[in-house]
């Protein structure tokens, strides 16, 4: 059967069962958004801003374990699209993106609307193709589909010219394939799992350390019953929340640069650490070498061979798919003859309890000012625990973090590698169209939000009824808290003048607008919005405390255990 070029990408698409496509035409799409408009096996979301489709395409992928799908046209289109290609390939997030290019025969003339999207997106996608004949299409998606999901996940490339998706060819989609160059490792090396195990069960003061790729590859249930068997405390990174329940007695909460006093203590005083789809990144460990002033033997189980020992030397490497390695490694500590000392993990439990005693989590909530803390505490009662909630990126993503308690994974949605601001809208569109029946709830901050306000349109034209929660300081947040911390409180052009009446805003799109003054306002305006207003977008502009500040902290180039704690200021 010969077809064209955008014929191919929309039956591509339809093969590898894609529901939604996020996107925004341009000339050098126009042939496929044409074959678009011809079919109904699976809908296109017209965002106000390419940036904006990335994002969204982004949590479609987190909150679901789907591939999320978008696509851009040359130039201006692909470069806007940049920073949420590089946002989802700093988080592992497997993504397809679709990006037009001018005529083949035009590529490198200077032509109206071109750019090198190969060069420009190299360094921030896990693999790019440009296609050079349409012969190649059909073959080229299968791979980029593939890709994309299997070993550490990440986002594809796909630039088609203009002139390849009005050609014709025969169309036939690959049912299976095999790349010599491209064999992740899936099952991880069985006498290097047995020296886990035995390690794990010599060990005096142990931790389990899980991150982000507990989530993508749909571990936490296993991570849960690992830790239930062995009685291990468990703490995640920014990345790994809800990849163990937070509110399990085990779980000692987030770790790094805004972690519980308990998991920092815990994770650089421990003996034995287990670290399960984590990076040991600079936020998470601090100096390394701080880290490395403690005597441990470390274990660490990943997908993507690079990571390991990358910033951190570990004693027992375990490449492999987390799933299959943790199902191998429960099966060996099931048939095991040998138990935890249970003298010693009761002395270590104790010790924890005593840091947990300090509670760094504590803050003041007054009769007359919101403390931001409070609004994500209502939030967390309000939704029962069991909302989707994304974030935008400063002071308001780390205290949802601390203080709305992730029992489930994928519930999460944040920018945690690149730290992109304005993505919070956008991934709370993604996971709607996801999960169409979830509550999701997009926290945020006034800067933050302004960056893809646009997308309240979106939202408006598509019925998504988001529940955005803008904790409103009046400053850039996290900028004026290091201002304050380390610059002597000379705050440059932190503080944001000039703000929108955020309810008049909402109101213009047709949303629900709400501004809110008073703490013993926060619960009420909170269950309105999510019981009347149920159906419907609704901003909540909370103003709170413009000094408060996020805490513990460990500053840049101090170790784990050198916190500043709110009561020490």
């Amino acid at each position: 059967m010969q077809l064209t070029g955008a014929e191919i990408v929309i039956r591509c698409l339809q093969e590898e069962k894609v529901e939604y496509v996020f996107g925004y035409p341009g000339g050098s799409v126009l042939y496929i958004y044409d074959e678009l408009f011809k079919q109904d096996k699976f809908k296109h979301v017209l965002v106000r801003h390419e940036q904006a489709a990335v994002h969204a395409a982004d949590a479609y992928s987190r909150s679901s374990n789907k591939i999320g799908v978008c696509m851009v046209t040359s130039g201006p289109g692909v470069t806007n699209a940049v920073t949420g290609i590089a946002t989802a390939y700093m988080d592992s997030v497997p993504m397809v993106i679709i990006s037009g290019q001018v005529p083949t025969a035009y590529i490198g003339q200077d032509a109206f609307q071109e750019c090198d999207t190969v060069g420009i997106t190299r360094p921030c996608v896990k693999h790019n193709f440009l296609v050079k004949d349409v012969k190649d299409l059909a073959l080229t998606l299968k791979k980029a589909f593939y890709i994309a999901k299997t070993g550490r996940p990440g986002p594809v490339l796909v630039d088609i010219p203009k002139d390849i998706t009005n050609q014709k060819c025969d169309f036939e989609y690959p049912k299976t394939l095999s790349m010599r160059s491209y064999n992740p490792v899936v099952k991880g090396h069985g006498g290097q799992i047995k020296k886990a195990v035995q390690m794990l069960l010599e060990a005096k003061r142990p931790m389990i350390y899980a991150g982000g790729g507990v989530i993508l590859s749909d571990a936490g249930d296993r991570l849960t019953k690992l830790a239930h068997t062995l009685g291990y405390p468990v703490t995640n990174t920014l990345m790994g929340l809800g990849g163990y329940p937070a509110t399990d007695r085990q779980s000692l909460g987030m770790l790094g640069m805004h972690g519980t006093y308990e998991a920092n203590m815990a994770m650089q005083n421990c003996d034995v650490l287990i670290a399960v789809g984590a990076r040991f990144d600079d936020r998470v460990i601090g100096n390394p070498t701080h880290f490395g002033s403690v005597a441990r033997k470390i274990i660490h189980i990943d997908i993507d061979p690079s990571s390991i020992s990358k910033r951190v030397k570990v004693d027992v490497p375990i490449v492999g798919n987390l799933p299959d390695v943790l199902d191998e490694l429960q099966k060996l500590l099931d048939a095991s003859a040998g138990v935890p000392d249970p003298k010693a993990l009761a002395a270590w439990w104790k010790q924890i309890d005593e840091w947990r005693a300090k509670k760094s989590l504590k803050y003041k909530q007054g009769k007359e000012i919101i403390m931001p803390q409070y609004v994500v505490e209502k939030l967390y009662e309000v939704t029962g625990g069991d909302a989707f909630v994304t974030s935008d990126v400063g002071q308001h993503q780390m205290w949802a973090a601390q203080y709305y308690k992730f029992d489930k994974p994928r519930r999460w949605i944040n920018s945690g590698g690149l730290g992109t601001m304005g993505v919070g809208l956008p991934y709370a569109m993604g996971v709607r169209f996801a999960n169409p029946k979830a509550t999701v709830a997009c926290i945020t901050g006034e800067a933050s939000i302004q960056m893809n306000i646009q997308e309240l349109s979106t939202a408006k034209q598509f019925r998504l009824p988001i529940k955005i929660i803008n904790l409103n300081n009046r400053y850039l947040g996290m900028v004026r808290q290091w201002q304050q911390m380390f610059h002597g409180n000379r705050y440059s052009e932190s503080y944001v003048d000039a703000l929108p009446d955020f309810v008049k805003l909402a109101e213009s799109y047709g949303h629900v607008g709400m501004k809110i003054e008073r703490p013993a306002d926060v619960e009420p305006a909170l269950r309105e919005a999510f019981t009347k207003h149920k159906n419907d977008l609704v901003f909540m502009d909370f103003l709170t405390d413009q000094t408060a500040n996020v805490y513990p902290m460990v500053a840049a180039g101090k170790g784990l255990s050198e916190m500043i704690l709110a009561e020490e200021l």
